[in-house]
């Protein structure tokens, strides 16, 4: 097996990384820029037994998704999992929001999706599953995550409307959105992320936050070929917070 994870360095998508890895799955994890915590995740793959690959590419334009494509392509023949996870993390209001860094984080989270799997169609055959990261950002207005829950809410549009054109090839596409995990990503975000954590943490009817290992889990039992007539959809995992919060 073959899996890319786009922001597959840290946080949600090394959970995804190191849960595949477990199965032996040669494992292409993408990174923006920070080399030291690459080289960790890789080391995390190859010790619970899978093969790691890094490929170092923003995706914040054409240019680093193109880039990314042809790494992919150099590596495998098939892609058996795509999970984009990559995040641009601007804090911003929308009102005070840079619009050429909007759109970088725009085409991180969104457009982004549609090229990449537009670049590695050819790799996506019957039975490959893609992956979506998203969060309740795409639908509520967040404080300062404008130029997170936009992308996210177009990505998930762009789900939608791939699962339909991909699923005559046996090729399934769906959203994974998430309850509050500290990732490197939300401590950009949002300020005093340590004491949200811990206040999301004790509103949860499990007593936790979601950990990337969950989300792993996840990921990994929607691949599975028993859920092939699952597409389209999104799956909230949540431990029960999103039935008692707004």
């Amino acid at each position: 097996m073959t899996i890319l994870v786009t922001g597959g360095s840290k946080g949600i998508g090394r959970g995804i990384a190191e849960r595949f890895a477990a199965d032996g799955a040669h494992v292409l994890i993408n990174y923006a820029g920070d080399d030291v915590a690459a080289d960790a995740a890789a080391a995390a793959v190859e010790e619970r037994g899978g093969k790691a690959t890094l490929i170092k590419a923003d995706l914040s334009g054409p240019d680093g998704v193109a880039t990314l494509a042809e790494a992919v392509r150099a590596a495998t023949d098939r892609l058996d999992q795509l999970v984009h996870g990559a995040v641009r993390p601007y804090a911003t209001s929308p009102m005070e929001a840079d619009l050429a860094e909007f759109e970088r984080a725009l085409w991180v989270s969104g457009t982004g999706l549609l090229a990449l799997v537009q670049a590695l169609r050819p790799l996506l055959g019957r039975g490959s599953s893609i992956s979506y990261m998203s969060s309740r950002g795409s639908k509520l207005a967040v404080p300062h995550y404008v130029a997170l829950g936009v992308p996210k809410a177009m990505g998930e549009a762009l789900v939608r409307y791939l699962a339909v054109d991909l699923a005559p090839h046996g090729i399934r596409v769906n959203t994974v959105s998430c309850s509050t995990v500290l990732t490197d990503a939300i401590r950009a975000i949002r300020p005093n992320a340590e004491e949200y954590g811990e206040k999301m943490a004790a509103l949860n009817p499990t007593g936790r936050n979601v950990t990337p290992e969950d989300v792993g889990a996840l990921v990994h039992h929607l691949a599975s070929p028993d859920m092939a007539m699952l597409t389209g959809r999104e799956f909230f995992l949540d431990g029960g917070i999103y039935l008692t919060t707004q």
